[in-house]
C-alpha cells in the first residue's frame, strides 16, 4: 500500500528523432522523453472499486474491483486504458485497492507523440504502488504496453514505453528492441528539436498498422529469421516493407554517431532519408505529412521526418537554437499555403523518464 493516501506519477510524451517500425521488428529506435507528460494522482478509496475522471476529459470511469471487464467496452473510451492497466497488474499478480485517480496530460492526442502510452505508463505506476507491486523499468513498460494492447487491440512495439521510463534530461536514447537497453546520448547544446501537427489526428486504431506490422513478420518468416533486425540489405531489397526495416535500422545507427560528433548536417540527411522511406516503402506517410516535411525544409530546417507510426499525427524537424523561432514562424505560414491547414509548431526538450511526483 502506498505509504500516504494520495501519491501522484508521471510520464512523459516522446517523439522519435528517426527509426519508426524498426521496433516490433526487434531493431533499434532512437527517440527523446519531451516536456508535455500524464500526471495520474491516486488516493486510496473505501467504495469496492477503481474510479478516474480526468482533468480534460468528460466521464467518470468506474470499474468494480470483483468483476473482470472487457476494457474495449469501457466507456468513457479513455477509461480502456484504465481498465487496461488494471487486468495488466492483475494478470501479474497485483491485489490493487479501491483507488481514485485523477489524470491530467499535456501530451496532445492523436499527435503521435504518444500520448496513450504515457497515460498508461502512469497509470501502471500508480497502480503498481497502490497494490505494494514493485517493477523494475522494463517490467513497468511491458505492463503499459500490455495494458495498450488490452484498450485498444492495437499490437504495439516497447518503443514508446521504454522511452517514458528511461528518458534522460538533455539526452536521446538509442533504445534496442532485442535486448530492451537503452543508451543515452548527450544532444548538442545547438540543437533544436521542433514539433508540429499535420491537423490529421493519427489512431493506429482503423489504420493499416497492424497490417504493416503482420507484413513485416511474415518477411521474416520467409527468410526463416527471427525478426528482419537479423536480415541483410541484400535479403530485402526486393520487399519494400523489409527493406524500410533494414535501411531504417541502419540509419539510427548512422544519426546515433552522428549526435556523438554533433554533425548536425548528417542529422538532418538521414531524417529526410528516413522519411522518404516511410513514405515510399513503407507507404505509412500522407500528403499532409510530405507537405510538412517540405515546409520544415523551405523554413531552414536542417531536416524533418514524420515521428510515430505515421498516419497523420506530427512531423518533428532539427534546426539550430538561433534559427529555431525563424523555422518555426515559416512552417505557421508556409504549410497553410500548401494545405489549407494551420499548424502552430513548438519546441521540446528532452527530459527525465516517469516516476513520482514530488511535491515541493
Amino acid at each position: 500500500m502506498v505509504t500516504t493516501s494520495t501519491a501522484a506519477w508521471r510520464a512523459p510524451g516522446r517523439v522519435n528523432l528517426i527509426g519508426d517500425h524498426t521496433d516490433y521488428a526487434e531493431g533499434l529506435v532512437l527517440p527523446m522523453a519531451i516536456d508535455r507528460e500524464c500526471v495520474v494522482t491516486c488516493h486510496i478509496g473505501r467504495t469496492g472499486t477503481l474510479r478516474a475522471r480526468s482533468r480534460e476529459l468528460d466521464g467518470e470511469v468506474v470499474i468494480p474491483l470483483d468483476e473482470r471487464v472487457d476494457a474495449r467496452e469501457v466507456e468513457p473510451r479513455w477509461g480502456a486504458f484504465v481498465a487496461g492497466a488494471l487486468q495488466a497488474l492483475t494478470d501479474r499478480g497485483a491485489a490493487v485497492p479501491a483507488v481514485e485517480l485523477t489524470v491530467s496530460s499535456s501530451v496532445p492526442a492523436g499527435s503521435g507523440l504518444s500520448s496513450s502510452s504515457a497515460l498508461s505508463v502512469a497509470l501502471v505506476l500508480a497502480l503498481a504502488d497502490a497494490a505494494g507491486l514493485r517493477l523494475d523499468r522494463t517490467e513497468i513498460a511491458r505492463a503499459a504496453l500490455d495494458a495498450e494492447v488490452r484498450a485498444t487491440g492495437v499490437p504495439g512495439g516497447l518503443m514508446d514505453q521504454l522511452t517514458a521510463v528511461h528518458g534522460a534530461a538533455g539526452h536521446a536514447l538509442v533504445i534496442d528492441c532485442r535486448h530492451l537497453r537503452a543508451e543515452p546520448i548527450t544532444l548538442p547544446s545547438e540543437l533544436a528539436v521542433v514539433v508540429a501537427h499535420s491537423g490529421l489526428p493519427r489512431t493506429l486504431a482503423g489504420t493499416a498498422y497492424a497490417d504493416r506490422r503482420a507484413a513485416t513478420d511474415a518477411a521474416a518468416a520467409t527468410l526463416g529469421l527471427r525478426a528482419l533486425r537479423d536480415a541483410t540489405l541484400a535479403q530485402v531489397r526486393d520487399d519494400p516493407r523489409a527493406r524500410h526495416v533494414v535501411t531504417e535500422n541502419a540509419r539510427v545507427v548512422d544519426f546515433a554517431r552522428a549526435l556523438r560528433r554533433g554533425d548536425l548536417a548528417t542529422l538532418g540527411r538521414l531524417m529526410l532519408a528516413s522519411h522518404a522511406s516511410l513514405r515510399d516503402d513503407f507507404e505509412v506517410s500522407t500528403p499532409e505529412l510530405d507537405a510538412l516535411v517540405d515546409a520544415f525544409v523551405e523554413a531552414g530546417a536542417l531536416g524533418a521526418r514524420l515521428t510515430g507510426a505515421g498516419f497523420g499525427g506530427c512531423v518533428v524537424a532539427l534546426t539550430t537554437n538561433p534559427r529555431a523561432d525563424a523555422v518555426m514562424t515559416g512552417v505557421t505560414t508556409g504549410y497553410p499555403a500548401r494545405t489549407g491547414i494551420a499548424t502552430t509548431p513548438f519546441a521540446v526538450r528532452a527530459v527525465d523518464g516517469a516516476g513520482r511526483v514530488t511535491r515541493r
